[in-house]
């Protein structure tokens, strides 16, 4: 060993499983279904109606439950994002496990493919994996240093046609903008808004960030205002190429803001205003949660924490 770097052979295990490995541990539909029990219930099943834990099973029919209090069935499904999917749950899972290691996300042509299912059904599956994400998002306030930024959302300027740009302009006009704060080595939440005003982006960091913290914003005038909030405020100025300035930056935040763009063009390619926060709320999983740091199944197991008490039809999906 290096005598200067004691540290140069540290083994580092990787945290990643593989897809050989993954079928190993889920290898059939009884396995999946035990295996979601045990996230949902931990060996003590309650009753998703009346949380009654008075259940008997159903000889019968392999995985249903009956409660003795209010008399009706249940099983691992009900009143979660899987209720009335014909999908099996093992599949369900691998694609749990497709969306939480792929960085830049994964399109719902690929899931179908996979899967083996249509790219409609894979999209709604999609969808309602992303209503799971977004659980708890907002339990929590960001403290210490953290940094704020806002990007937005579209099309490349190279892209447009010349009569586009005379028509609607240039740079960020017709594009969706997002915000977004994130706690210096910590988390990060990021919000779809309708305007980058000082009045909505102060009032985002009211609701996100702890009173006392240090916010590094840029030079932007939406954030002017925000010392007499309670904070301590921190501007880079990025007109004048300064990025760092001391403990001033906010490199941490744009490193978000890259890797959604990158899922944006490499991957999806078009995200409607309607669902971007559903992909939004992706990228912010994958990045507090389901972080390459984190062992392949502790991303799941995180994943599978949002899915319980949560429906989504695919009525209200596409807005019927």
């Amino acid at each position: 060993m290096n005598s200067r770097n004691p540290t140069a052979r540290k083994f580092h295990p990787n945290t990643a499983i593989s897809v050989y490995d993954f079928f190993k541990k889920i290898p059939d539909e009884e396995t999946a279904r035990a295996y979601l029990e045990n996230q949902r219930w931990n060996n003590s099943i309650k009753c998703p109606r009346c949380d009654s834990g008075k259940i008997s099973k159903w000889s019968r029919n392999q995985g249903w439950h009956r409660c003795n209090n209010c008399g009706k069935s249940f099983n691992v499904k009900t009143n979660t994002i899987f209720e009335r999917s014909k999908i099996p749950l093992r599949k369900w899972l691998f694609a749990s496990y497709l969306i939480v290691t792929a960085r830049k996300g994964v399109s719902s042509m690929q899931i179908s493919k996979e899967l083996g299912i249509t790219q409609k059904s894979a999209w709604f599956m999609c969808h309602r994996i992303r209503t799971a994400m977004s659980n708890g998002k907002y339990r929590y306030l960001l403290k210490g240093v953290v940094e704020c930024d806002e990007t937005y959302i579209g099309g490349k300027e190279k892209n447009k046609h010349n009569m586009d740009k005379l028509k609607h302009g240039r740079g960020v006009v017709g594009k969706i903008p997002v915000f977004g704060a994130m706690e210096r080595g910590g988390k990060v939440v990021s919000v779809v808004v309708n305007d980058t005003s000082s009045e909505t982006l102060q009032g985002l960091v009211g609701n996100i960030v702890e009173k006392n913290s240090m916010v590094n914003t840029d030079e932007s005038r939406s954030y002017i205002g925000l010392s007499r909030r309670g904070y301590s405020h921190q501007k880079v100025n990025h007109s004048a190429r300064v990025f760092v300035d001391k403990m001033a930056y906010t490199n941490g935040i744009e490193s978000v803001w890259a890797l959604l763009k990158r899922g944006y063009y490499g991957t999806f390619h078009k995200f409607s205003k309607k669902h971007l926060q559903n992909y939004v709320d992706e990228f912010d999983f994958r990045w507090n949660q389901a972080n390459c740091k984190y062992p392949t199944m502790e991303r799941i197991e995180s994943l599978a924490v949002g899915c319980w008490g949560k429906r989504l039809s695919y009525a209200k999906l596409i807005g019927k």
